[in-house]
């Protein structure tokens, strides 16, 4: 754990613009989820384009897992709390995601992989994002990296506040991932009653926070556990200030938007409708890695 020496002291906070509870919905082979960014979010929510949180420790609703399907002009990162998880890809990837582990996946120009659980019993917890590719990168070649809990930048203020960086920096701590385009921040805080966390977030990129224990208040507005919160890109405002009713832990995302257009068919995410037909057309006709 590292210890934290940069201060940050923001200006104007965003507000809450509205707040979204999620749907549930079974995916893979039956895996329960609750799906809190769908795709009518993905251009106010630009670069992201889904936010998947699941927790429960009944193996009936994670069991069954997500058999192979392919994947491609995106990137997807995992997130597990609590629970083992096995990747295997056709691009020859395979590792474990294992209790406060991140698997970072850049599908590219095509990928076909299988998500199993290596449990059948107990809790398992955690999100998957689904985080977009500007077109010039959407037909890279698939890349992987699995990130165990070791390995994610972790720190804790003087007030108590912990801090995971999965990706972007805060408070002079780079995260585990850094990309250029989308210039991503992804951030699991734990936050002790009371206390008020900060976080800068640049002018123009679209922002989220996800509270997934307590609740949480930003600019006078509550949200609670199990809700996803879209901030506002109010002018002036150069961060979030985040305070915690109770102890709260809370993940907060912001990204710099592509602006470029978004064609979507399930598992691919391209810019046009011809990108998504080649993408079926080639997934059919086994051309992905």
């Amino acid at each position: 754990m590292n210890t934290a020496v940069a201060t940050i002291q923001i200006q104007k906070t965003r507000g809450i613009e509205r707040i979204i509870n999620g749907q549930f919905v079974m995916e893979g082979a039956g895996v329960k989820i609750n799906r809190v960014l769908t795709g009518p979010l993905q251009r106010r929510l630009d670069p992201f384009l889904m936010l998947d949180a699941f927790a429960s420790d009944k193996p009936g609703d994670y069991i069954a897992g997500f058999p192979e399907h392919p994947h491609r002009g995106f990137e997807t990162i995992t997130y597990m709390l609590k629970g083992s998880m096995r990747h295997r890809d056709s691009a020859g990837h395979e590792g474990l995601i294992t209790d406060g582990g991140v698997q970072w996946m850049t599908a590219g120009r095509g990928v076909i992989h299988s998500e199993m659980p290596e449990q059948n019993e107990g809790l398992m917890e955690g999100f998957q994002l689904w985080l977009n590719l500007p077109a010039k990168d959407k037909m890279i070649e698939p890349w992987y990296r699995d990130i165990p809990l070791e390995e994610v930048p972790r720190f804790t203020l003087d007030d108590g506040v912990t801090v995971q960086v999965i990706a972007g920096s805060t408070h002079g701590v780079d995260g585990a991932v850094q990309r250029a385009h989308t210039e991503p921040l992804y951030l699991d805080l734990e936050i002790p009653a009371g206390v008020t966390f900060e976080q800068p977030i640049p002018a123009g990129h679209n922002a989220f926070v996800y509270v997934f224990r307590g609740e949480a208040v930003v600019e006078g507005k509550g949200v609670g556990s199990g809700r996803m919160a879209i901030l506002d890109n109010a002018a002036g405002a150069d961060g979030v200030r985040i305070k915690a009713v109770e102890n709260t832990r809370v993940l907060v995302l912001a990204g710099r938007p592509l602006n470029e257009p978004i064609a979507q068919y399930g598992p691919f995410v391209m810019n046009t409708q011809a990108e998504l037909q080649q993408a079926v057309e080639d997934f059919r006709a086994g051309r992905f890695a």
